[in-house]
């Protein structure tokens, strides 16, 4: 029929149009097709009071630069970065389109994008997952404007715990705003926001402070010496959690030392450069595996093994074999090849830091309570230190590998006569502690970045772990590690970091004056040299 098109075409007109479950009028469809930001109001307008899952998808698309119109016919389309398919607006149809040249990006200002983005939030405090609801009503943990009346219907109808108690402590935060509340309204308030953790408590309380009345002010007093003591409980806690840390990276590197120099007497002044080793080999496998830093990390941690430990059976077949009984020329002559493992990686790689990616399960934090997170790399690291202990003391203390290397420690002569290859021991033993040096680079090349000088921050700290907790005894590098780390992060907020160090080494070389075995002395070459 002839007149059928233009029928089509009159009552498209009169009709807004339908994006799956999206109604749009045409003012608002120009608004989003013309080139000034400043015309994109209809459009916000409809879009922020319509409920529907679709007028959602287009605010995010809007808000993440992923609308577009066509340059050619004005279509409205969605399109995400990387896909070939795009979103028609008018109608929610799919299409392929792949030639971005004929778009133009549907702009939008940061104002109105931040109270769009403020609509988006808003919209999930009714979703029917709770984990959403509360993600939502955590972020509106610093909207001084949040709506009362939303809050309080909020609260009517969740059953969740935790999300009332927020839902709570913002209401409360709002009456301590509000110079029209009561007596009872502030009292109540000052209750709940006494044990709450949002940001701007103390401060909303402390405008209170001296309130004409006087159960107010007593009652404001109160939460704010519970804030007081609940963010100074936080803070130790964290100090304690940053002590542990650093104490298992002192353990970390400090146990492949334990085995080298405390067994086999040697002191090893290229320690650091085998750490070095290992966060160079988790650098090295992201290069080989870009784009999958998870995949890279769980592959670098034998493969840093390995290397180290190579570089170290290396080191002790072609240099510290023949000093044996010699220290003072051992620890010369590591520390002459700590240099050239410097210079060497200078001169093939770069003398620049390179920076490890942290894989997506070691980013973030762990949130414990709401004035306590640890962060999760940290986490990872500590448990990794333990397991590393662990495996090292069944190897020692359960394997033929561990019996012998005791035995050659204790006595060499008697245990060459009993058949032990006492050669062979101390290659594989030198090889050990190196490997487990290159993991322990491994961890660190996820707190910091790799560089030609990365071993050289913590050999002093190594040899002072050893020495402490006792030449040659697992047990003591474990303790000797932990405890130091918690010294240093207790004195550091009082004295500094320095301070702390000179502190720490003035302690131990009086507590040596003392137990110059350290706190778990072990019979062994060393000690009996």
């Amino acid at each position: 029929m002839p007149g059928f098109p233009a029928l089509l075409l009159f009552l498209s007109l009169l009709c807004p149009a339908r994006a799956g479950g999206l109604s749009l009028s045409p003012e608002a469809l120009d608004s989003l097709r013309s080139a000034k930001v400043a015309d994109r109001e209809p459009a916000l307008r409809e879009l922020g009071d319509d409920p529907s899952d679709a007028a959602a998808e287009l605010l995010e698309a809007l808000c993440a630069g992923d609308l577009y119109v066509r340059r050619d016919n004005g279509d409205l389309l969605i399109l995400r970065p990387g896909a070939d398919e795009a979103t028609l607006v008018p109608g929610g149809g799919r299409m392929p389109f792949a030639d971005r040249s004929l778009l133009r990006k549907v702009g939008i200002s940061n104002s109105r994008r931040t109270a769009v983005t403020a609509v988006l939030n808003r919209r999930l405090l009714r979703h029917a997952d709770a984990d959403v609801r509360r993600g939502a009503v955590e972020s509106l943990r610093d909207d001084a404007a949040a709506d009362k009346e939303l809050l309080l219907s909020l609260l009517q109808n969740e059953r969740d715990g935790r999300i009332r108690a927020r839902l709570e402590q913002l209401l409360a935060l709002l009456c301590v705003r509000d110079a029209a509340a009561s007596r009872d309204e502030l009292l109540r308030a000052a209750a709940v926001l006494g044990g709450a953790s949002l940001p701007h408590a103390a401060q909303a309380l402390a405008n209170l402070k001296g309130h004409k009345d006087p159960l107010v002010a007593e009652a404001v007093d109160k939460a704010l010496y519970r804030l007081r003591v609940t963010a100074d409980r936080a803070a130790m806690l964290e100090t304690l959690f940053f002590g542990l840390s650093l104490g298992s990276v002192l353990v970390l590197t400090s146990i492949g030392l334990a085995v080298t120099f405390g067994v086999m007497g040697v002191i090893n002044m290229a320690h650091g450069e085998l750490v070095m080793l290992g966060a160079y080999t988790v650098w090295g496998m992201q290069q080989l595996l870009p784009g999958r830093p998870g995949v890279a990390l769980l592959l670098a941690v034998p493969a840093s093994f390995l290397v180290a430990g190579s570089a170290g059976a290396l080191l002790e077949r072609s240099v510290i074999r023949h000093l044996y009984g010699r220290p003072l020329e051992t620890l010369l002559a590591t520390f002459g090849i700590s240099l050239i493992l410097q210079q060497a990686v200078r001169t093939l790689i770069s003398p620049m830091n390179r920076a490890v990616e942290s894989p997506a399960f070691m980013s973030g934090m762990l949130h414990i309570t709401d004035n306590f997170s640890l962060t999760c790399n940290r986490v990872y690291i500590l448990a990794f230190c333990l397991g590393v202990f662990a495996l090292i003391y069944a190897t020692m203390h359960k394997t033929r590998l561990g019996l012998e290397v005791r035995a050659v420690a204790q006595n060499r002569p008697i245990a060459e006569a009993l058949g032990i290859d006492a050669s062979r021991v101390d290659t594989l033993t030198f090889a050990l502690g190196s490997g487990v040096a290159g993991m322990a680079g491994a961890a660190l090349s996820q707190l910091t970045n790799v560089g030609p000088n990365l071993g050289q921050s913590y050999i002093v700290d190594s040899f002072m772990v050893v020495v402490f907790g006792g030449v040659g005894n697992l047990h003591g590098t474990l303790c000797g590690g932990l405890i130091l780390g918690l010294a240093n992060k207790l004195l550091e907020p009082a004295s500094g970091a320095m301070l702390a160090k000179i502190i720490l080494l003035t302690a131990l070389i009086l507590f040596m004056q003392v137990k110059p075995k350290g706190l778990f002395p072990e019979r062994g070459r060393a000690a009996e040299n």
